[in-house]
């Protein structure tokens, strides 16, 4: 075997990997609502979502449910679900809102165009009664 030959196995392979985690990290992209709302419901046991509100720049997002809300934050290749219970926590943030998680490790989730207004819509959605 030839230098040359396990250069192009060893790229190769590189290449493969850096397709398969861009594919991974934009399957995780939280700026389509569908798609946090289909990360709540898988993570959370017993969650089933209403609405969802995702940041502009796809790193977290907010999702009604049934009394509860799901906070989202993504972590380069993984997202990070954490249930809360209204009324959220919110704190200031650059051209947005901050929800507080609770959680030492998750800490604040900056949510990139959403406005103070917005989440306590989306509380109070998670907060009515649902009727079957």
């Amino acid at each position: 075997m030839s230098w040359s030959l396990l250069a192009g196995i060893a790229a190769g392979m590189v290449a493969l990997a850096l397709a398969a985690r861009w594919a991974r990290l934009a399957e995780l992209s939280l700026t389509d609502p569908d798609n946090a709302v289909a990360i709540a419901e898988g993570r959370l046991v017993g969650f089933h979502a209403r609405q969802a509100l995702p940041g502009g720049n796809g790193e977290g997002a907010l999702v009604a449910g049934n009394g509860t809300v799901a906070l989202l934050k993504r972590r380069g290749a993984r997202v990070d679900v954490r249930r809360l219970v209204p009324p959220l926590a919110l704190v200031p943030a650059v051209e947005g809102v901050g929800v507080d998680s609770g959680d030492p490790k998750m800490g604040h989730v900056a949510l990139f165009g959403v406005t103070d207004d917005q989440v306590r819509a989306l509380e109070s959605l998670a907060l009515r009664p649902t009727v079957h």
